[in-house]
């Protein structure tokens, strides 16, 4: 058969084996891609360009795009697609992976690799793309060599509508699907390419469901706290019907519920009187502590930021502790769980509230609620420092952000800093961060991600986790994506001066300190942003009034002084320590 009868073929197979693989994602609910352009992607990428129902998201920088399709997952809790070539294209994915794995992020991964006769054998942009990612991936299948025979159409939807199941499925997570194409690679695209014949039923469809119990063990468990001085404690969760469920269980119970920032329990229209959200500060002393000790825990979502809570939880180890887990997982890193249930989160508390006695007596819930509130009214050191500070600006966010805002914060400071000095409000501010494997990398460009699908959208970070992914603003310019990063500057890594290594001075700036002394302004323009250097609070006051009103990429740049910083948080503690001791005395 003459060459260019042969290409034909291939084209012809190349095109419908794709077609097939790319009308089955789009079945399966995909409609966000996110490529990074190369040679050996080109066939999956231009069929896809042609599909009227997917948006097609360019991005050069494959760390960078990765995170970037981080972010719509997150924050459309759906399946995204991202698109590379081979070779280390690939493996510039891995962080967002990793990301991906630990947050239950779904994300379908396809990276484009040189066929069969090609590898191990010094072709040029060839490694080793099988099983490259690991126990990374939920999943992982090297696809076979495109065919346009009936098998093999049939196997491209399959194996598409297995993996978005598979990405979906509880826990949520990323699938890896690497695709060998030999050359040509250009496909022959016309009218007819997306009509594809269906089976008379059609091709598989997944349905997942929700892990639940019998009804004799929700009883089981009911008795178990029925009566008891327990908490509840909720940290990262996605389920938008937690926050109902979870607060009436409560209500019923009697129980305080101990809400990390990432539960979505601190802002929004569901009550919030049981709500205690400064643990962070007053579970450092140990009068508080002893004050406050529980017969029972119930804890929801992944663990929560605040180390603090989670050496009361150690220092709790003999309590009768419950984890509920909807995926199945296993988040007891201390292990502390005394029962381990894997039961949907919503689902647990709505159907124990058939089985559970209202409580008699709340006055365990009051010692909390007392505490909790006594830690917020000495919060004056906080909200009055003159100064540009990193605990001020978290006390005032809920204050400054407009209604139904999404807040991504970086990690290292101000992750925690949002734990201790967010506080409730009815304002319905979803709050969002990278917690899966606590990275700062790609923090950026999952926000940007995140602003596609959630506006107004306020990206607080820290200088090196903003250095860290400066290239990830250039979303922001090719798109339009209007998005508020607040720099805090504190010129190095902030956290370490809260951590052991500050007591050995002699290398610490060298080390861990790391100042880049960097005029940020100009990497803001770059890449057509608005930069402003805030001077003071009025006039921080003043931009987020606005800031719903400027469009496109806005840099707000907050200087502060590390030393300060740590000073201020340890006089704050101190504070509050001698007035909940105090205050426990006088209890008692």
């Amino acid at each position: 058969m003459p060459l260019e009868e042969i290409n034909m073929d291939h084209q012809i197979s190349l095109t419908a084996y794709l077609a097939a693989f790319v009308v089955e994602l789009v079945q399966t609910g995909v409609k966000d891609v996110v490529v990074s352009p190369g040679s050996r992607s080109t066939p999956m990428a231009m069929v896809m360009a042609e599909h009227p129902e997917i948006n097609i998201h360019i991005h050069v920088d494959e760390r960078s795009a990765a995170f970037f399709a981080l972010g719509i997952a997150k924050s459309t809790n759906k399946p995204v697609a991202i698109l590379c070539t081979s070779g280390t294209a690939a493996a510039n994915y891995y962080p967002a992976i990793v990301e991906a794995r630990y947050s239950r992020v779904p994300l379908l991964v396809l990276t484009a690799d040189r066929p069969h006769e090609l590898r191990e054998v010094g072709a040029p942009q060839a490694i080793d793309q099988i099983h490259l990612y690991g126990q990374h991936v939920k999943w992982f299948a090297d696809m076979a060599l495109p065919e346009s025979s009936n098998d093999m159409i049939r196997y491209a939807r399959t194996v598409c509508a297995r993996a978005a199941a598979i990405a979906s499925q509880a826990p949520a997570g990323p699938v890896h699907l690497n695709f060998p194409f030999r050359e040509p690679l250009i496909p022959k695209i016309d009218e007819d390419t997306f009509r594809i014949e269906e089976r008379p039923l059609g091709y598989v469809k997944v349905r997942n469901g929700e892990m639940t119990l019998r009804e004799d063990e929700f009883r089981e468990i009911a008795q178990k706290l029925n009566g008891k001085n327990g908490i509840i404690i909720c940290g990262n969760i996605a389920d938008d019907q937690f926050a109902q469920a979870v607060t009436e269980l409560a209500t019923v119970l009697k129980f305080p519920i101990l809400a990390d920032p990432l539960s979505q329990l601190r802002s929004g229209q569901h009550n919030l009187e049981n709500i205690v959200e400064t643990y962070d500060t007053f579970l450092r002393n140990e009068d508080a502590k002893s004050f406050l000790k529980p017969d029972v825990i119930l804890r929801f979502g992944a663990m929560p930021i605040s180390k603090a809570l989670a050496i009361f939880l150690k220092e709790n180890h003999q309590t009768e502790q419950f984890v509920i887990d909807g995926a199945g997982g296993w988040r007891d890193p201390g292990s502390l769980s005394t029962e381990m249930v894997f039961c949907n989160e919503t689902i647990f508390c709505e159907q124990l509230l058939a089985f559970t006695e209202r409580a008699k007596t709340g006055e365990f819930l009051e010692k909390w609620l007392e505490v909790n509130n006594l830690t917020k009214a000495n919060m004056a050191l906080i909200k009055d420092s003159q100064t540009l500070s990193e605990g001020r600006l978290f006390y005032q966010l809920a204050e400054m952000l407009p209604e139904n805002a999404t807040l991504f914060v970086g990690n290292s400071m101000p992750i925690r800093d949002l734990d201790s000095f967010f506080l409730n409000n009815h304002k319905s501010i979803k709050v969002m961060a990278n917690r899966g494997a606590n990275g700062i990398d790609g923090t950026v460009s999952t926000a940007l991600g995140a602003a596609i699908y959630s506006q107004p959208l306020y990206l607080v970070l820290g200088d090196l986790t903003f250095f860290h992914d400066l290239n990830g603003m250039i979303a922001s310019k090719l798109y339009g994506i209007d998005i508020r990063i607040i720099v805090i500057n504190n010129n190095g890594g902030g956290i370490f001066s809260f951590l052991p290594q500050s007591q050995h001075p002699k290398n610490f700036e060298l080390l861990f300190g790391t100042p880049l002394d960097l005029e940020f302004e100009h990497a803001v323009q770059m890449f057509n942003g608005n930069y402003t250097k805030v001077v003071g609070w009025d006039h921080l006051s003043d931009l987020m009034n606005q800031s719903t009103q400027v469009k496109g990429l806005n840099v707000y740049e907050v200087v502060t002084n590390r030393n300060s910083n740590l000073t201020q948080h340890r006089e704050f503690w101190q504070i509050v320590s001698e007035e909940i001791s105090n205050f426990v005395k006088g209890v008692h």
